[in-house]
């Protein structure tokens, strides 16, 4: 399976990025935290988009504060 980082992620970054993949038997996809490697979560190409486009509308911003 290949992981890979967030763009964001600097080469630097190696323990500090949100990873991705995609399922091999499923269309699902997974995340990780590198830090975390065992920790996968999995999700539909769905589900992600809704939360990416929540977080960068912002409605996440409040939950910081």
């Amino acid at each position: 399976m290949y992981w890979r980082k967030s763009s964001y992620s600097g080469e630097d970054a190696e323990h500090n990025c949100v990873e991705l993949a995609r399922a091999p038997d499923a269309p699902a996809i997974l995340l990780r935290e590198s830090d975390e490697p065992e920790t996968v979560l999995a999700t539909t190409p769905a589900a992600l988009r809704a939360l990416t486009r929540a977080a960068r509308a912002g409605r996440f911003d409040h939950l910081s504060r």
